[in-house]
């Protein structure tokens, strides 16, 4: 781990021409990856903007830890070809790309202080005495590290020597900074703190971020765009918003979050997009290209309970688990033709008297459903 940081790091200086850009456009064309027969990558495409924060996301083995050390230089792409700002960087070591890295395991020089370890790229840079002095004090204070200058990292909280990682990548200015999965190893009231802090230390610095998470709620909080992986296959690439409400096939719907999905027949286009069948009822949705398949996806929070039948879109099922969970509480359905449900509500807006194994109507507006 070490020896990877030293590589980044050393190109800071070798790289040096590409430092004058403070933040790159970063294009893959066709990106694919292989260890012997197996498929890491396959074809994968895209553009990350210039001060863009992306977040490569995806269950582990789907490829996007292989994408980063990729665009990191670490890992030789076996197709396809990567460019910096329009130019061809498909062969360009990790030592001459001058990006900043944050890892797992924050890889910190035990035997330095903070400063020193945030010292360290600007001195392989050979910069001056006085603008070392400078830049440390500057990064000290933006990742709040005020008065634990002195301090090696043993005398630090795990959160604390994420921050000197943190300050550590960003301290040269480089034009990307990428994070492979920084947060794993905290708690969750720390993680958020850290989430909190990188939203703004991207907001501040205008570097391009790219992330790596297998926490979709981590995701959809940071991100301007999210880029979704499956046994190496990219499956979607939007803002957290659209492959949220709107994902592009089944995968992405249920990886994301709870998902309630119901098979219809008969579907038709009609004036509100398209309508089908069931369980006896009639459904109707905004039509989405794949509405053929009659697979019609409903988020648990945009359904809401009532003991009588609605208006408009809604369904009869059999309340099998009732699920406490402070705040809110879930509910698992079952409808009377056995398709299961999940319900998102306030527990406080909790009907009375609701009961396992008692029977309820779960209803929806209609631009809430969407075809897959």
């Amino acid at each position: 781990m070490v020896a990877s940081l030293d590589l980044t790091l050393s190109g800071s200086w070798k790289g040096r021409g590409l430092q004058n850009i403070k933040a790159a456009e970063i294009g893959a064309e066709g990106i694919g990856k292989r260890f012997g027969s197996f498929a890491a990558l396959d074809d994968i495409s895209l553009t990350i903007g210039r001060g863009e924060f992306l977040t490569l996301l995806g269950p582990s083995g789907s490829g996007k830890t292989t994408f980063l050390m990729i665009l990191a230089g670490f890992e030789p792409a076996t197709f396809g070809r990567l460019t910096l700002d329009g130019r061809d960087v498909t062969k360009m070591p990790a030592e001459e790309r001058a990006f900043g890295m944050v890892f797992q395991g924050y890889a910190l020089f035990p035997h330095m202080t903070v400063e020193q370890n945030i010292a360290f790229p600007l001195k392989v840079q050979r910069r001056s005495a006085a603008e070392v002095r400078r830049r440390v004090a500057e990064m000290v204070e933006m990742v709040g590290l005020g008065g634990h200058g002195h301090k090696r990292p043993a005398g630090l909280s795990g959160g604390q020597q994420q921050r000197v990682a943190l300050a550590r990548a960003l301290a040269y200015e480089p034009p990307v900074l990428l994070l492979d999965e920084p947060f794993s190893a905290l708690d969750k009231n720390l993680r958020g703190q850290m989430q909190d802090e990188v939203r703004r230390l991207h907001r501040e610095t205008g570097t391009t971020f790219v992330f790596v998470t297998h926490d979709q709620s981590e995701a959809l909080a940071l991100s301007s765009r999210v880029a979704i992986f499956d046994h190496g296959k990219l499956q979607q690439l939007a803002s957290p918003q659209e492959v949220y409400e709107r994902p592009a096939n089944r995968f992405v719907a249920e990886f994301l979050g709870d998902i309630n999905i119901l098979p219809l027949t008969d579907v038709a286009p009609d004036a509100a997009g398209a309508c089908g069948r069931f369980e006896g009822g009639v459904i109707r949705a905004a039509a989405g290209a794949g509405c053929v398949s009659g697979l019609l996806a409903v988020r648990p929070e945009y359904m809401r309970l009532s003991e009588a039948a609605p208006d408009g879109n809604a369904v009869c099922a059999r309340i099998d688990e009732v699920i406490y969970l402070g705040a809110e509480t879930r509910l698992e359905l079952r409808t009377r033709g056995g398709i299961a449900l999940t319900l998102s509500v306030a527990t406080a807006a909790l009907p009375q008297g609701l009961r396992q194994g008692a029977e309820i109507w779960a209803g929806w507006p209609e631009e809430q459903g969407f075809f897959l």
